[in-house]
């Protein structure tokens, strides 16, 4: 079967579900004929996606949540309003999106959480006049299965992401909904709860206990708050990773502490050989980290990460907190304990995947 990929552009995550997910399809003899990229103005596409894909890529304008303090936390109103005050910029993406299915008629799409493409469904119904079906697949998903249990508290923070993620899988014909665990899906929802899609390279990686801190933050603004830390605290190695545009490859900031832009193999060798691990919270480095048995400091975002945070917290993953804090990490390096099946979980997602998919 021949599959497009449509992919949200923001932070490391849905890239890496992308490249894993290709890697299996094409294993099993599909083709990913392209792959559509959302993204704005402030991100690039990493360039580790870029070289192993394999496939056409191109970009197009999507929401995304607006970075308004030192590129720290994204408010989720203003991003909104920012969005919502772009109708023409979307209505062209849309046009793209309609361009594209109707150019390359693949036999499905795959999206990676991308919201024109959820609202391209809804409008021009590819499936209904094009038979061309939808499968949605992220962690945001489990946030839609009856099954999992949240407080009204919870209810009322995770709104908009729960809105998204029903905006996201308009028409789809399946939601797959990536978990830390296992859990019943929903058959009336049409969610299917599935494991993570972690790269092969993850396997190949044998994990060794460093002395360093590795990291990754997601906006830049957090430099600051790291260094400062870093300050107080230099005989500590720190190895942070971060996708600010235009940086050096390797930026020294101290003997102990480097800055490296994002590059997936070096990310992951860095992740299987450090102490401890401090992240803004992405769904896919939570996996890798309790993959790879590492205690980790998570220091959510936004709204997605935050509940990125909650659920891996459920999964013994790590503690959070809203600054980085990495003396709170090291102190809880002696009480980590990882989730035992978690290895075994992840080790079924090859069979799960092409059963959902091709049902």
């Amino acid at each position: 079967m021949r599959f497009l990929f449509t992919v949200q552009g923001e932070g490391r995550g849905h890239f890496t579900q992308a490249l894993s997910l290709a890697a299996v399809l094409r294993k099993h003899g599909h083709e990913v004929v392209a792959v559509l990229i959302g993204k704005s103005d402030s991100r690039q596409t990493p360039a580790f996606f870029i070289d192993k894909i394999g496939a056409p890529i191109f970009e197009f304008d999507s929401p995304s949540f607006t970075s308004f303090y030192k590129q720290k936390r994204p408010n989720i109103l203003i991003s909104m309003a920012n969005n919502f005050l772009r109708p023409f910029v979307f209505k062209d993406s849309l046009q793209f999106i309609k361009h594209k299915i109707e150019e390359l008629k693949p036999d499905k799409v795959i999206n990676f959480y991308e919201m024109i493409t959820g609202m391209a469904y809804g409008i021009y119904r590819f499936d209904k006049k094009m038979g061309i079906e939808m499968i949605t697949l992220a962690h945001q998903y489990v946030l839609l299965n009856p099954h999992y249990k949240t407080t009204a508290e919870q209810d009322m923070k995770y709104y908009f992401l729960r809105m998204l993620s029903r905006i996201t899988s308009t028409r789809a014909s399946k939601i797959l909904a990536l978990s830390f665990r296992d859990m019943p899906g929903s058959k009336k929802k049409k969610i299917v709860t599935v494991p993570p899609l972690l790269r092969s390279e993850v396997f190949e990686i044998a994990p060794s206990d460093g002395d360093y801190i590795h990291g990754y933050m997601l906006n830049a603004g957090y430099f600051d708050e790291v260094s400062e830390w870093h300050e107080k605290h230099p005989e500590v190695p720190l190895r942070f990773f971060w996708d600010k545009k235009g940086a050096d490859e390797v930026t020294h900031v101290g003997d102990n502490f480097t800055l490296h832009k994002l590059n997936d193999e070096e990310f992951l060798r860095s992740m299987a050989g450090c102490k401890a691990y401090a992240t803004t919270s992405g769904f896919e480095s939570l996996c890798e980290a309790l993959y790879y048995s590492k205690p980790t400091l998570m220091v959510p975002v936004h709204v997605e990460q935050e509940f990125n945070a909650y659920d891996a917290g459920l999964s013994g993953v790590g503690i959070s907190a809203k600054k980085f804090k990495l003396n709170k990490l090291i102190e809880f390096v002696p009480d980590y304990t990882p989730d035992s099946n978690f290895r075994e979980w992840v080790h079924q997602a090859e069979e799960r995947f092409i059963k959902e998919i091709f049902e």
